[in-house]
Protein backbone atom coordinates (compact mmCIF):
# COMPACT_ATOMS: atom_id res chain seq x y z
CA UNK A 1 0.00 0.00 0.00
CA UNK A 2 2.45 2.64 0.76
CA UNK A 3 4.00 1.88 -2.39
CA UNK A 4 1.31 2.42 -4.42
CA UNK A 5 0.39 5.82 -2.34
CA UNK A 6 3.95 6.88 -3.13
CA UNK A 7 3.92 5.98 -6.77
CA UNK A 8 0.25 8.13 -7.03
CA UNK A 9 1.98 11.05 -5.48
CA UNK A 10 4.94 11.08 -7.42
CA UNK A 11 2.46 11.10 -10.64
CA UNK A 12 0.56 13.70 -9.16
CA UNK A 13 3.73 15.77 -8.48
CA UNK A 14 4.97 14.86 -12.29
CA UNK A 15 1.13 16.16 -13.36
CA UNK A 16 1.51 19.24 -11.88
CA UNK A 17 4.67 19.92 -12.77
CA UNK A 18 3.85 19.47 -16.62
CA UNK A 19 0.98 21.78 -16.26
CA UNK A 20 2.55 24.57 -14.29
CA UNK A 21 5.29 24.27 -17.20
CA UNK A 22 2.61 24.38 -19.54
CA UNK A 23 0.97 27.46 -18.57
CA UNK A 24 4.33 29.17 -18.06
CA UNK A 25 5.08 28.43 -21.68
CA UNK A 26 2.03 28.78 -23.58
CA UNK A 27 0.64 31.83 -22.16
CA UNK A 28 4.02 33.81 -22.77
CA UNK A 29 4.10 32.83 -26.32
CA UNK A 30 0.51 33.98 -26.76
CA UNK A 31 1.32 36.98 -25.55
CA UNK A 32 4.56 37.77 -27.62
CA UNK A 33 2.74 37.26 -30.43
CA UNK A 34 -0.48 38.93 -29.16
CA UNK A 35 2.26 41.98 -28.26
CA UNK A 36 3.68 41.60 -31.95
CA UNK A 37 0.21 42.43 -33.71
CA UNK A 38 -0.29 44.97 -32.01
CA UNK A 39 2.60 46.55 -32.16
CA UNK A 40 1.98 46.20 -36.23
CA UNK A 41 -1.93 47.69 -35.72
CA UNK A 42 -0.54 50.23 -33.90
CA UNK A 43 2.97 50.76 -35.82
CA UNK A 44 0.98 51.65 -39.74
CA UNK A 45 -1.08 54.93 -37.99
CA UNK A 46 2.20 55.87 -36.46
CA UNK A 47 4.08 55.85 -39.90
CA UNK A 48 0.90 57.11 -41.25
CA UNK A 49 0.80 60.06 -38.82
CA UNK A 50 4.91 60.67 -38.91
CA UNK A 51 4.04 60.71 -42.99
CA UNK A 52 1.15 63.22 -42.60
CA UNK A 53 3.56 65.24 -39.65
CA UNK A 54 6.55 65.27 -42.71
CA UNK A 55 3.92 66.55 -45.64
CA UNK A 56 2.88 69.34 -43.30
CA UNK A 57 6.01 70.19 -42.59
CA UNK A 58 7.56 70.49 -45.81
CA UNK A 59 4.24 72.29 -47.08
CA UNK A 60 4.75 75.11 -43.59
CA UNK A 61 8.15 75.50 -45.02
CA UNK A 62 6.88 76.23 -48.55
CA UNK A 63 4.95 78.21 -47.62
CA UNK A 64 7.31 80.20 -45.42
CA UNK A 65 9.72 80.50 -48.68
CA UNK A 66 6.59 81.55 -50.62
CA UNK A 67 6.16 84.67 -47.90
CA UNK A 68 9.93 85.18 -47.79
CA UNK A 69 10.19 85.48 -51.93
CA UNK A 70 7.10 88.00 -51.53
CA UNK A 71 8.32 90.05 -49.27
CA UNK A 72 11.40 90.36 -50.85
CA UNK A 73 9.55 90.68 -53.95
CA UNK A 74 7.70 93.55 -52.61
CA UNK A 75 10.44 95.24 -50.92
CA UNK A 76 12.52 95.23 -54.44
CA UNK A 77 8.97 96.36 -56.04
CA UNK A 78 9.25 99.64 -53.36
CA UNK A 79 12.43 100.34 -54.70
CA UNK A 80 12.06 99.82 -58.19
CA UNK A 81 8.71 101.95 -58.09
CA UNK A 82 10.33 104.68 -56.38
CA UNK A 83 13.07 105.33 -59.57
CA UNK A 84 10.09 105.03 -62.04
CA UNK A 85 9.41 108.55 -60.75
CA UNK A 86 12.25 109.97 -62.21
CA UNK A 87 12.33 111.81 -65.55
CA UNK A 88 14.42 108.52 -67.00
CA UNK A 89 12.52 106.40 -66.54
CA UNK A 90 9.23 107.55 -67.64
CA UNK A 91 11.07 108.59 -70.94
CA UNK A 92 11.68 104.85 -71.39
CA UNK A 93 8.31 103.88 -70.08
CA UNK A 94 6.64 106.30 -72.90
CA UNK A 95 8.74 104.28 -75.69
CA UNK A 96 10.83 107.12 -76.07
CA UNK A 97 15.17 107.24 -76.91
CA UNK A 98 15.24 110.54 -75.67
CA UNK A 99 17.56 111.88 -72.47
CA UNK A 100 16.25 113.93 -69.79
CA UNK A 101 18.78 116.77 -71.70
CA UNK A 102 17.22 116.66 -74.85
CA UNK A 103 13.73 116.83 -72.80
CA UNK A 104 14.74 119.81 -70.95
CA UNK A 105 16.38 121.29 -74.46
CA UNK A 106 13.02 121.11 -76.02
CA UNK A 107 11.02 122.40 -72.99
CA UNK A 108 13.10 125.40 -72.63
CA UNK A 109 12.52 126.18 -76.44
CA UNK A 110 9.22 125.88 -75.99
CA UNK A 111 8.90 128.09 -72.68
CA UNK A 112 11.15 130.71 -74.78
CA UNK A 113 8.94 130.87 -78.19
CA UNK A 114 5.67 130.74 -76.22
CA UNK A 115 6.82 133.39 -74.14
CA UNK A 116 8.36 135.71 -77.02
CA UNK A 117 5.06 134.90 -78.83
CA UNK A 118 3.37 136.64 -76.00
CA UNK A 119 5.05 139.86 -75.82
CA UNK A 120 4.92 140.27 -79.21
CA UNK A 121 1.45 140.34 -79.23
CA UNK A 122 1.06 143.03 -76.85
CA UNK A 123 0.48 141.50 -73.71
CA UNK A 124 1.74 141.96 -70.04
CA UNK A 125 4.84 140.98 -68.69
CA UNK A 126 2.91 138.35 -66.74
CA UNK A 127 0.89 136.72 -69.20
CA UNK A 128 4.30 136.11 -71.04
CA UNK A 129 5.37 134.47 -68.32
CA UNK A 130 2.10 132.50 -67.81
CA UNK A 131 2.82 131.23 -71.32
CA UNK A 132 6.18 130.48 -70.99
CA UNK A 133 5.95 128.40 -67.80
CA UNK A 134 2.74 126.47 -69.07
CA UNK A 135 4.55 125.61 -72.23
CA UNK A 136 7.75 125.01 -70.97
CA UNK A 137 6.75 123.05 -68.23
CA UNK A 138 3.52 121.67 -68.30
CA UNK A 139 2.64 120.79 -71.77
CA UNK A 140 5.98 118.88 -72.53
CA UNK A 141 5.05 116.74 -68.95
CA UNK A 142 1.50 116.39 -69.87
CA UNK A 143 2.74 115.12 -73.30
CA UNK A 144 4.67 112.52 -71.55
CA UNK A 145 2.00 110.79 -69.63
CA UNK A 146 -0.35 110.86 -72.80
CA UNK A 147 2.05 108.52 -74.15
CA UNK A 148 3.22 106.95 -71.13
CA UNK A 149 -0.53 106.24 -70.42
CA UNK A 150 -1.57 105.35 -73.86
CA UNK A 151 1.28 103.00 -74.04
CA UNK A 152 0.28 101.34 -70.97
CA UNK A 153 -3.26 100.96 -71.86
CA UNK A 154 -2.02 98.81 -75.14
CA UNK A 155 0.02 96.71 -72.92
CA UNK A 156 -2.75 95.54 -70.65
CA UNK A 157 -5.08 95.30 -73.98
CA UNK A 158 -2.51 92.63 -75.09
CA UNK A 159 -1.19 91.09 -72.21
CA UNK A 160 -3.84 88.14 -71.50
CA UNK A 161 -3.27 86.99 -75.10
CA UNK A 162 0.62 86.74 -74.50
CA UNK A 163 -0.11 84.94 -71.07
CA UNK A 164 -2.39 82.37 -73.40
CA UNK A 165 0.01 82.05 -75.86
CA UNK A 166 2.42 80.62 -73.20
CA UNK A 167 -0.19 78.33 -71.55
CA UNK A 168 -0.76 76.91 -75.01
CA UNK A 169 2.95 76.28 -75.43
CA UNK A 170 3.45 74.73 -71.75
CA UNK A 171 1.08 72.38 -72.27
CA UNK A 172 2.27 70.87 -75.79
CA UNK A 173 5.88 70.74 -74.14
CA UNK A 174 6.99 73.96 -74.58
CA UNK A 175 9.53 75.38 -71.99
CA UNK A 176 9.02 78.62 -70.96
CA UNK A 177 11.91 80.54 -73.09
CA UNK A 178 10.22 79.02 -76.25
CA UNK A 179 7.21 80.50 -75.66
CA UNK A 180 9.13 84.16 -74.74
CA UNK A 181 10.46 83.89 -77.99
CA UNK A 182 6.89 83.43 -79.53
CA UNK A 183 5.84 86.34 -77.72
CA UNK A 184 8.64 88.37 -78.74
CA UNK A 185 8.10 87.17 -82.74
CA UNK A 186 4.34 87.07 -82.96
CA UNK A 187 2.89 89.28 -80.38
CA UNK A 188 1.48 93.02 -80.47
CA UNK A 189 3.23 96.14 -79.83
CA UNK A 190 4.26 97.05 -77.11
CA UNK A 191 3.74 93.64 -75.71
CA UNK A 192 6.60 92.43 -78.62
CA UNK A 193 9.11 94.95 -77.88
CA UNK A 194 9.10 94.37 -74.13
CA UNK A 195 9.76 90.43 -74.39
CA UNK A 196 12.14 90.80 -77.05
CA UNK A 197 14.09 93.28 -75.03
CA UNK A 198 13.42 90.29 -72.03
CA UNK A 199 14.58 87.73 -74.94
CA UNK A 200 17.33 89.01 -75.40
CA UNK A 201 18.68 89.32 -71.55
CA UNK A 202 18.28 86.33 -70.98
CA UNK A 203 20.17 85.35 -74.09
CA UNK A 204 23.03 86.86 -72.37
CA UNK A 205 23.14 85.45 -68.63
CA UNK A 206 20.99 87.30 -67.14
CA UNK A 207 18.19 85.96 -64.65
CA UNK A 208 14.74 85.62 -65.16
CA UNK A 209 13.89 87.57 -61.92
CA UNK A 210 16.16 90.14 -63.16
CA UNK A 211 15.03 90.41 -66.68
CA UNK A 212 11.41 90.88 -65.21
CA UNK A 213 12.47 93.71 -62.73
CA UNK A 214 13.75 95.43 -65.52
CA UNK A 215 10.56 95.11 -67.53
CA UNK A 216 8.63 96.15 -64.79
CA UNK A 217 11.52 99.11 -64.49
CA UNK A 218 10.05 99.97 -68.13
CA UNK A 219 6.36 99.18 -67.76
CA UNK A 220 5.13 99.68 -64.02
CA UNK A 221 1.77 97.88 -64.08
CA UNK A 222 0.28 95.61 -61.12
CA UNK A 223 -0.50 92.93 -64.40
CA UNK A 224 3.15 92.76 -64.90
CA UNK A 225 3.89 92.73 -61.37
CA UNK A 226 1.21 89.58 -60.72
CA UNK A 227 3.04 87.92 -63.81
CA UNK A 228 6.49 88.20 -62.35
CA UNK A 229 5.43 86.88 -58.67
CA UNK A 230 4.13 83.94 -60.35
CA UNK A 231 7.22 83.34 -62.63
CA UNK A 232 9.93 83.94 -59.88
CA UNK A 233 7.28 81.83 -56.92
CA UNK A 234 7.02 78.85 -59.66
CA UNK A 235 10.81 78.91 -60.60
CA UNK A 236 11.74 78.34 -56.58
CA UNK A 237 9.19 76.38 -55.13
CA UNK A 238 7.78 74.24 -58.26
CA UNK A 239 4.34 74.07 -59.08
CA UNK A 240 2.27 73.70 -62.04
CA UNK A 241 3.05 76.76 -64.51
CA UNK A 242 0.20 76.52 -66.90
CA UNK A 243 -2.29 76.39 -64.26
CA UNK A 244 -1.28 79.26 -62.63
CA UNK A 245 -1.01 81.64 -65.85
CA UNK A 246 -4.37 80.65 -67.01
CA UNK A 247 -5.72 81.95 -63.76
CA UNK A 248 -3.77 84.82 -63.84
CA UNK A 249 -5.26 85.49 -67.28
CA UNK A 250 -8.96 85.00 -66.67
CA UNK A 251 -8.11 87.21 -64.00
CA UNK A 252 -6.72 90.01 -65.75
CA UNK A 253 -9.33 89.28 -68.48
CA UNK A 254 -11.70 90.10 -65.35
CA UNK A 255 -10.22 93.34 -64.53
CA UNK A 256 -10.09 94.81 -68.10
CA UNK A 257 -13.85 94.13 -68.05
CA UNK A 258 -14.55 95.51 -65.12
CA UNK A 259 -12.33 98.81 -66.33
CA UNK A 260 -14.64 98.75 -68.95
CA UNK A 261 -17.47 98.97 -67.00
CA UNK A 262 -16.01 101.93 -64.94
CA UNK A 263 -15.22 103.54 -67.63
CA UNK A 264 -18.65 103.45 -69.16
CA UNK A 265 -20.43 104.15 -66.13
CA UNK A 266 -18.25 107.53 -65.06
CA UNK A 267 -18.75 108.37 -68.88
CA UNK A 268 -21.36 110.80 -68.13
CA UNK A 269 -19.39 112.66 -65.78
CA UNK A 270 -16.86 112.95 -68.08
CA UNK A 271 -18.89 114.62 -71.06
CA UNK A 272 -20.44 116.63 -68.22
CA UNK A 273 -17.12 117.78 -66.95
CA UNK A 274 -15.68 118.38 -70.30
CA UNK A 275 -18.84 120.79 -71.08
CA UNK A 276 -18.53 122.82 -67.98
CA UNK A 277 -15.17 123.13 -68.66
CA UNK A 278 -15.41 124.57 -72.33
CA UNK A 279 -18.32 126.79 -71.78
CA UNK A 280 -16.20 129.43 -70.20
CA UNK A 281 -14.10 130.02 -73.67
CA UNK A 282 -16.91 129.13 -75.86
CA UNK A 283 -18.72 131.94 -74.76
CA UNK A 284 -15.22 134.43 -74.43
CA UNK A 285 -14.63 133.31 -78.16
CA UNK A 286 -18.34 133.77 -79.33
CA UNK A 287 -18.67 137.04 -77.49
CA UNK A 288 -15.25 138.36 -78.82
CA UNK A 289 -16.61 137.68 -82.36
CA UNK A 290 -20.25 139.38 -81.81
CA UNK A 291 -18.83 142.37 -79.80
CA UNK A 292 -15.04 142.99 -80.28
CA UNK A 293 -15.29 146.27 -78.46
CA UNK A 294 -16.98 144.72 -75.63
CA UNK A 295 -14.37 142.14 -74.78
CA UNK A 296 -11.04 144.37 -75.71
CA UNK A 297 -10.22 145.81 -72.35
CA UNK A 298 -9.95 142.32 -71.15
CA UNK A 299 -7.12 141.58 -73.41
CA UNK A 300 -5.27 145.24 -73.98
CA UNK A 301 -5.88 146.89 -70.24
CA UNK A 302 -3.41 145.13 -67.66
CA UNK A 303 -6.18 144.53 -65.27
CA UNK A 304 -8.04 142.80 -67.81
CA UNK A 305 -4.92 140.30 -68.42
CA UNK A 306 -4.40 139.90 -64.82
CA UNK A 307 -7.97 139.09 -64.59
CA UNK A 308 -8.04 136.88 -67.72
CA UNK A 309 -5.05 135.31 -66.81
CA UNK A 310 -6.48 134.47 -63.07
CA UNK A 311 -9.30 133.00 -64.50
CA UNK A 312 -7.36 130.84 -66.37
CA UNK A 313 -5.48 129.86 -63.77
CA UNK A 314 -8.89 128.59 -61.54
CA UNK A 315 -10.17 127.14 -64.50
CA UNK A 316 -7.18 125.06 -64.58
CA UNK A 317 -7.63 124.21 -61.20
CA UNK A 318 -11.33 123.48 -61.53
CA UNK A 319 -10.15 121.05 -64.55
CA UNK A 320 -8.17 119.29 -62.52
CA UNK A 321 -10.04 118.68 -59.53
CA UNK A 322 -12.91 117.67 -61.75
CA UNK A 323 -10.42 115.10 -63.20
CA UNK A 324 -9.65 113.74 -60.35
CA UNK A 325 -13.31 113.21 -59.14
CA UNK A 326 -14.07 111.34 -62.38
CA UNK A 327 -10.72 109.30 -62.60
CA UNK A 328 -10.98 105.94 -61.24
CA UNK A 329 -7.88 103.84 -60.83
CA UNK A 330 -7.78 99.97 -60.97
Amino acid sequence: MGGDAAFILAAVCAFVAVAAAGFALVPGGAGKARKSRVAVAVGEPVQRGKRKIAALDSAAQKRRQIQETLKDLESRQKAERKKSLTLRARLEQAGLTATPLKFWIVSGALGVFAALGVMAAGLHVLMALAAGFVAGLGLPRWVLGVMRKRRQAQFTANFADALDIIVRGIKSGLPLNECLKVIARESESPVRQEFQQLVEGLAVGVELDEGMRRMMARMPLPELSFFMIVLVIQQKTGGNLSEALNNLSVVLRARKMMREKVKALSSEAKASAFIIGSLPPAVAVMVSVMSPSYMAPLFTTPIGQLLLMGGAMWMGIGILVMRGMINFKM
